[in-house]
Parts: structure tokens; sequence; C-alpha cells
């Protein structure tokens, strides 16, 4: 069995706005091993936006602690969060947020550009992770001229290309039919079984069905861990 890649030990949150307190997270408890696909889902105002906003090191916790491959960084700061971002994180929105009059090559080597990969290298890393999700062949193609799942298929692409520990898609089918909805889930069920992590947060039961495992919120709580049915 594989190690945990992420843990949640008792995480609270806490906005403070003015005389107004609201806890978000009253205690959350939970770990994701290496290798898996888990939804995360809950109905608004459950908890699933904070705990992705912890997760994916775009906040922290009240208190508790949130281990990301064995490191506590609940109290990192905000360079070293934004390093966790860079390097151990893909992203993917369901906004998509690619650059729209530029090739699809270009939007995916994007982050490797940041990072002072070498160019020929960038250039490579973004076809082969193009590649992944069936879409070499649209390469040098202007990205506003796909269609809303091969849209998402870049950014999924896009998200892969620093080689991060794992994907974590927040509301990935939001924008697109329930046909491209599943076209897009079963990308992420294919890039899973070659051992990627996927973390998909979402309220649509059909789309959590495509991860190996549910966790429901309600009120800032687990309210349940299952694994699901086979696909």
């Amino acid at each position: 069995m594989s190690q945990a890649l992420i843990k949640f030990q008792d995480v609270t949150k806490t906005y403070i706005t003015g005389p107004v307190k609201y806890q978000a997270l009253k205690g959350i408890n939970f770990s994701i091993r290496a290798g898996e696909f888990v939804s995360i889902m809950g109905p608004s105002g459950s908890g699933k936006s904070t705990i992705m906003n912890i997760m994916g090191a775009l906040d922290t916790s009240t208190t508790g602690e949130y281990l990301l491959k064995n490191k506590n960084i609940s109290n990192y700061d905000g360079d070293e969060l934004a390093e966790i971002r860079n390097k151990e994180i893909g992203f993917v929105f369901q906004s998509f947020n690619l650059l729209p009059r530029t090739t699809v090559v270009e939007n995916v080597k994007r982050p490797l550009m940041y990072d002072g990969v070498d160019k020929n290298q960038r250039y490579e890393r973004a076809l082969e992770k193009l590649r992944l999700v069936g879409l070499v062949d649209k390469a040098n193609n202007l990205s506003n001229h796909l269609s809303g799942g091969q849209i998402q298929r870049v950014a999924i692409a896009r998200a892969l290309v620093m080689n991060p520990s794992l994907i974590l898609a927040d509301e990935p089918t939001g924008n697109l039919d329930s046909k491209t909805a599943r076209e897009i889930m079963k990308t992420l069920v294919k890039l899973n079984e070659e051992g990627v992590t996927i973390i998909v947060i979402t309220h649509e039961q059909n789309i959590a069905d495509f991860s190996d495992r549910i966790i429901k919120l309600k009120d800032g709580l687990v309210a349940s861990d299952k694994k699901t049915r086979k696909r």
C-alpha cells in the first residue's frame, strides 16, 4: 500500500469579518494515498472550496495540520506556498484559464518557462503531456479554435507539465455538456490508471462516481468517506 500523499489532521478554518466569525471547517481528518482517485463532494457551504484552497496551498488552516508528502505545510509563508503550488500541484479549473490567441503547445509549456527549464526540453515535455490527453495533433492550433472538451484537455496537459504530485480539479466539467463531461472524466481515469493522483472537487454525483473513493462533507465536517462502486 502506498504511503499517504496528503493528510489532514484536525484541520479547522475560521473566517473573521469584523465582529463576525464563520467556522468553515470544524475538524477535518482524512488521508489520501499516492495513486488514488478521490472526489470531494458537498452542498454549498459544506467546506469543499475551503478544503480545496488549503489542499492547493492557496490558503492555510486556522488550526490543525496539512501534511503533503509528510511535510507539514500549514505554517508555510507565501513564497513557500507558491513553490508548493508550482511544483507539487497541477490545477484544473472549470474556467480553463488558457490564453486564447496562443497555440496549444505554448499554453501547455507556459509553466515551464517560469521554472527555468531549457527551451527545447519545454517543447518536448509539452508534447509528451499533449500525447497523454490525446491532443498532440492539435499542438499548433490556436486555443480559441478548439471545442470546450479539447480546451479542458489542454488545461489538463498544462496541469501535468510540471510532473506534479497530484492533480487538483475544481468542478472540471462545470462548463461542459454531459457527453463532453464524460470524455473529460474518462481522460482523468486514464491518467489515474497511469499513476497520477487525482482529486476532484464536485457537487455532481455522476462525476464523483468516476473516482475510486468519495469523501462527502456536511457543515464543515466529513459526513462519509467510502469507496465507490466499480466503474
